[in-house]
């Protein structure tokens, strides 16, 4: 969701330390699991919030530390491939899901990253099931539309026009 590992880091911590603290209000009326995501997404949805008040430094593909897919080079590649192709795509892709709006992007992050399943996605993110498989859809689009121009996706707002939201 953050495509940084140094947020992702913070937004973990922050995730551990408000699951510790709140564990006394967990209720069991939904599976710790979906409790502790929906900590998480908000953990990160306060990162991305934060990272909207620093400055913006840029992208260097060869700077390109372990951002969202850390430790799956399977996952936008083969290992035989050429490792600056796969840094590239993989650039190409944390750029193209920083554009998307955060609903979207939390939609597809959870599902195609974490895997979760569509009744569990919108438990998580309190959003009925037709919300949530209209996010993934949107946002699975708006990737796919990115990524035909890999190293140019437009800016957010840009996107959020061409979406209608």
């Amino acid at each position: 969701m953050l495509a940084d590992a140094d947020d992702a880091a913070d937004a973990t911590q922050q995730t551990l330390l408000l699951a510790v603290r709140s564990l006394s209000r967990f209720d069991g009326r939904s599976s710790f699991g979906t409790w502790i995501y929906r900590i998480a997404t908000n953990a990160c949805i306060d990162e991305l919030r934060r990272r909207r008040r620093r400055p913006f430094v840029g992208l260097d593909p060869d700077a390109a530390g372990d951002g969202l897919a850390s430790g799956s080079a399977g996952t936008f590649g083969t290992p035989a491939e050429d490792p600056s192709e796969t840094a590239s795509r993989r650039v190409d892709v944390d750029a193209a899901l920083s554009a998307l709006p955060s609903e979207f992007r939390t939609a597809v992050v959870l599902r195609d990253v974490c895997d979760l399943a569509y009744e569990e996605i919108a438990r998580v993110l309190e959003v009925p099931l037709g919300t949530v498989r209209s996010r993934i859809a949107r946002g699975r689009a708006a990737l796919a539309d990115l990524l035909e121009t890999p190293g140019n996706p437009p800016e957010p707002q840009n996107v959020k026009t061409e979406l209608g939201t």
